[in-house]
């Protein structure tokens, strides 16, 4: 199959994919005892007030009527109002996807930075004392769960340290001022770099592991190359001879960093529900406990979008790297 075939079978996948995500989603959160009406029942909201409420968000249409609606809503780009803040869905999860966004990508980003670095350390020190307890140190970070590692982070940093507050992203003293100010302003202030610091080094030493053993695995297979050796002989200085093998080596590091992105995202809910950060995860959770089913189907959406994305972007990027991938007739 040619190229540009393989392109549009992949796309034509993807958005297929996505479509059927759409109305799965629809459907399971609709047919899930229990709604948002109960808890209004509970808080004591009358009968009359119930059913202006149901009509107003047309919760007593036919479920098919309500499936048809909704899929040319989201077309359209409008994809429903939250039931809980009586806003548009994207009006509440907007900032919410932002604050994780500024958590995840500098974090893994850091992260891999860090890992590639230390993979090429342990990699051209193979045999070493120092390459077996990078090693093993890695593999141990690997096995952590990033909940855990948080939970020691605030334990040790905020707990008896008390250098660090433990929650949210702006102390409640300090938020009033940003009210009138420009929607950045306080993410360049010294309260919310104290608040970040812990959940973003949680993300960097969580995301160390895999870099460090792929680079230090790729190293040693390229330090087994002819112009290693060429270089050896020659007399190259030492740091040059380690930037060429670490050029030579990182291709495997670079094709799993998108696969790390995407995998972050099982882990975000535990890591924002720990520390209270205002992201996509802990509204989530906010969500489901409220039975707000548009917000929480909206961001599975998102969630589910995200992977299937950037899974299509990756076998993109690999059909023009190597012109060998195909999709079989």
């Amino acid at each position: 199959m040619s190229r540009a075939r393989y392109f549009v079978v992949r796309t034509l996948q993807t958005v297929a994919m996505l479509f059927l995500i759409l109305t799965f989603l629809f459907f399971f959160f609709r047919l899930m005892p229990g709604n948002y009406a109960d808890i209004m029942t509970f808080q004591g909201v009358t009968g009359e007030q119930l059913q202006a409420f149901e009509a107003k968000w047309g919760l007593n249409d036919p479920l098919h009527v309500q499936y048809v609606d909704y899929v040319t809503n989201f077309v359209t780009g409008d994809v429903g109002t939250s039931l809980r803040l009586r806003e548009p869905v994207w009006e509440a999860v907007k900032m919410k996807l932002f604050n994780s966004f500024i958590l995840l990508a500098p974090g893994i980003t850091l992260g891999y930075l860090i890992g590639t670095t230390l993979g090429t350390y342990l990699g051209t020190n193979r045999g070493s004392l120092s390459e077996r307890v990078g090693v093993i140190g890695s593999i141990f970070i690997g096995t952590m769960p990033i909940f855990f590692l948080a939970i020691v982070l605030l334990m040790i940093f905020s707990g008896w340290l008390n250098w660090f507050p433990s929650s949210g992203m702006i102390s409640a003293v300090n938020a009033a001022q940003f009210e009138n100010s420009p929607w950045y302003a306080r993410y360049l202030s010294a309260d919310f770099a104290l608040h970040y610091a812990l959940p973003f080094t949680a993300v960097v030493i969580r995301y160390i592991n895999l870099p460090a053993l792929i680079m230090r695995t790729s190293v040693v297979e390229v330090l087994g190359q002819d112009f290693v050796y060429y270089h050896r002989v020659t007399g190259l200085p030492r740091l040059r001879q380690v930037r060429h093998i670490a050029k030579h080596a990182s291709l495997p590091v670079i094709t799993v960093y998108p696969i790390s992105m995407t995998r972050a995202i099982g882990g975000l809910v535990l890591l924002e529900v720990v520390f209270n950060w205002p992201g996509i995860g802990y509204e989530l959770v906010q969500a489901v406990l409220q039975r707000d089913f548009p917000v929480v189907q909206f961001v599975f959406f998102l969630i589910a979008a995200f992977v299937l994305v950037s899974n299509y972007l990756i076998d993109v990027l690999y059909g023009i790297i190597d012109p060998r991938v195909s999709v079989e007739d």
